[in-house]
């Protein structure tokens, strides 16, 4: 369950209208029935389109991501189209060894990232990397578990993801992308983009099925929750 916090409830914000920014807190875990229970700030931008603001795909993602905790400790963990990095951000406080990613030519994104990794007080790689393209830095990255968050959003960046994902998922031997998008992103083309490029879906999951109802009540839209792994079966 989201904990509780009497100054600052989850979800709370504080606003600057000099700045256009706003801060979210996030909790996770009851801090009254439990000792590993946290919260995770997140600075936003009012200005920016996408890349800072928390969507809910990424509530979503973060809170599977706290509650598959087990799996995080001591993983190697990459979060792709990062953004405000909310899963990235829990994961790592969950004791995995965290890269958060975004567009290499988004650097307002990218420098967001750096000061939240700070105001939470979390080491995290910081990392530009866009789809598609094989800079140097792509080939040292080794994740046993992938992050995206509402990263099915532009159809024509459908390939150049599953490219990336594809080259990570090969570089380290069972490991995972897990995902969150919402349905009007086309699951059909998803599926077909799987088959394409040698992936399949091992687990398929409503957004809301998991989600406190406290968190869920927040939220709006048709949210799936998918993880997806290579396939290794011969091809007959």
């Amino acid at each position: 369950m989201e904990g509780s916090d009497e100054d600052e409830p989850a979800g709370a914000s504080s606003q600057s209208d000099q700045h256009m920014t706003t801060t979210s807190r996030h909790h996770f875990g009851n801090a009254r029935d439990s000792s590993d229970a946290f919260s995770i700030t997140i600075i936003e931008s009012m200005k920016e389109d996408y890349g800072l603001f928390v969507w809910p795909c990424s509530v979503v993602l973060a809170e599977y991501v706290w509650q598959q905790r087990s799996r995080f400790l001591g993983a190697s963990v990459v979060e792709l189209g990062a953004g405000t990095s909310l899963p990235g951000l829990v994961a790592a406080k969950l004791g995995s060894d965290v890269t958060l990613t975004d567009n290499a030519v988004r650097l307002e994104v990218l420098d967001n990232m750096r000061r939240v990794c700070d105001l939470n007080e979390l080491k995290c790689e910081v990392l530009g990397l866009t789809w598609g393209m094989w800079d140097a830095a792509v080939f040292n990255l080794k994740p046993k578990i992938i992050l995206g968050a509402d990263v099915f959003y532009d159809t024509n960046a459908f390939d150049d993801l599953f490219a990336t994902v594809t080259f990570l998922l090969q570089n380290t031997l069972g490991s995972v992308f897990i995902t969150t998008y919402h349905n009007r992103s086309g699951h059909h083309l998803i599926e077909f983009l799987m088959v394409k490029w040698g992936l399949k879906c091992v687990k398929l999951l409503d957004g809301f099925s998991f989600m406190p109802s406290d968190k869920a009540s927040g939220l709006s839209g048709s949210i799936q929750l998918a993880e997806i792994v290579l396939n290794c079966e011969p091809v007959k």
